[in-house]
């Protein structure tokens, strides 16, 4: 969107922000973990000083939107710059609270500073260029996102017990252990195995003073072998 003033015939009437989301895996490694990154393209409009312009109107209430929104972001880099500043002003505008993970979060910044160097933009020249010095103040340190895809985590997550089942399954039958399983309990033996626990709690049922170390041996297929094994 641009407009015509006194100073420039195609004037940019407002700031503008592409945004492209990149999201990656690795084809050797774990598919589970994805590496996401933001990229912000921002082209910001520049100020105007209205008695330069000479504008009216919608332009002029334009300007006053384009210089109160720049305004707000030179308070944002100065917070970032100053050392010992626990407070930065994201939220004075929408400009501001949508570039604030682009200039003090974990990214990586570059700032392009336009500048004339004819006498009669002067003042603008020296504005633009204190500003992107106060921008070279800002250091950040970026680190790799890293997010989790839950989908492919279960599914790595189920194969691996597989394995794991499997692996025990060949251990039983080279001891010659093949009756013992591993699988959830049932519906049933859960509910006999919480009736036994309840009588053994109340004393009961004496099968569980048996040393512990003969429990955690899984020697047979009885529920309550099975759930010493367990635990």
């Amino acid at each position: 969107m641009v407009s015509n003033h006194a100073t420039n015939n195609a004037s940019s009437r407002s700031h503008c922000i592409f945004t492209l989301h990149v999201k990656s895996r690795s084809r050797v490694e774990s598919d589970s973990h994805i590496l996401a990154s933001k990229l912000n393209l921002v082209d910001l409009a520049g100020s105007e000083r209205v008695a330069k312009t000479g504008s009216e109107g919608s332009t002029l209430r334009e300007a006053t939107y384009i210089n109160k929104s720049l305004s707000f972001l030179e308070q944002v880099v100065i917070a970032l710059g100053s050392q010992g500043r626990s407070h930065v002003p994201y939220r004075q505008c929408k400009l501001t609270n949508v570039l604030k993970d682009s200039i003090g979060g974990n990214c990586k910044t570059v700032m392009i500073a336009n500048a004339w160097g004819e006498e009669q933009h002067l003042d603008e020249t020296l504005s633009t260029l204190k500003f992107a010095t106060r921008m070279m103040k800002v250091q950040n340190e970026a680190s790799v996102n890293v997010e989790l895809d839950s989908a492919s985590h279960i599914k790595a997550l189920q194969r691996q017990i597989a394995e794991l089942k499997a692996e025990l399954q060949m251990q039983n039958q080279l001891h010659g252990k093949s009756h013992v399983k591993y699988d959830a309990f049932s519906d049933e033996e859960r509910f006999e195995l919480e009736k036994k626990v309840e009588q053994y709690l109340a004393g009961v049922l004496s099968y569980f003073r048996t040393p512990p170390l003969l429990l955690l041996q899984p020697r047979g297929t009885t529920l309550l072998e099975r759930a010493a094994f367990k635990r």
